[in-house]
């Protein structure tokens, strides 16, 4: 305890926490979290953005309150806590997108619901939330939140960009002439399949080019 206070708040070890989900650690295709988002809201690129921001503010936020309360917390209910804050944070950023947000919402639909589902929030709150204090854990939050985030938006960007020949609803294939060389788009890009494919050739590409990964994991 006494060693966490004294840290800096920019420590080697807290920068790790917002850097290694990036790459090393990230949810989706280290820890195979989340998947279930991945396939759902990609088809456009700005639902995906929104989506991945909600995802971040949540376990950040969610990380922050566990950490601040873990004392106070009884063991037998601990999980019953988490869910109430998480679904606390949810609910606030489902009628804030449906205020300000709203054709970005009914994109959503229900998925933003299911944030309160999603395995790296619970993940967070049990595997670092309970046991640090609320500085690293919003880092580990904030990290975990973006690495989550990243494949999103690099899923999503190539589903819409091929898939409808737009990026954040920009023609962009018409501007550039491509159609005019006889490209179509490719209606494979807004399956769901689609999705899961693209994570897995971002997976094999990360640990193609990190071995250390692949032995980590078998071992």
């Amino acid at each position: 305890m006494s060693n966490q206070e004294k840290e800096p708040l920019f420590s080697a070890r807290n920068i790790r926490l917002l850097t290694a989900p990036l790459h090393k650690d990230n949810p989706i295709t280290i820890q195979v979290l989340g998947i279930c988002s991945a396939l759902a809201i990609t088809v456009k690129l700005k639902p995906a953005l929104v989506m991945a921001l909600s995802v971040t503010i949540v376990v950040a936020i969610s990380n922050v309150v566990i950490a601040a309360l873990r004392s106070y917390i009884p063991e037998r209910i601990r999980i019953i806590v988490q869910l109430v804050v998480i679904a606390t944070l949810v609910i606030m950023v489902d009628q804030i997108l449906k205020a300000y947000a709203f054709d970005v919402s009914k994109q959503l639909s229900v998925f933003v619901g299911l944030i309160i589902t999603n395995c790296i929030l619970m993940g967070r709150l049990e595997a670092f939330a309970m046991a640090n204090r609320p500085w690293p854990s919003f880092l580990d939050g904030l990290g975990n939140g973006a690495g989550y985030g990243l494949i999103l938006i690099i899923v999503s960007f190539f589903r819409e960009l091929l898939g409808s020949g737009t990026i954040l609803g920009y023609p962009l294939m018409e501007k550039i002439g491509i159609y005019s060389t006889g490209y179509e788009n490719n209606g494979l890009f807004i399956l769901p399949p689609m999705a899961l494919i693209l994570v897995g050739l971002i997976i094999w590409v990360q640990r193609s080019k990190d071995r250390s990964l692949v032995e980590e994991k078998q071992s």
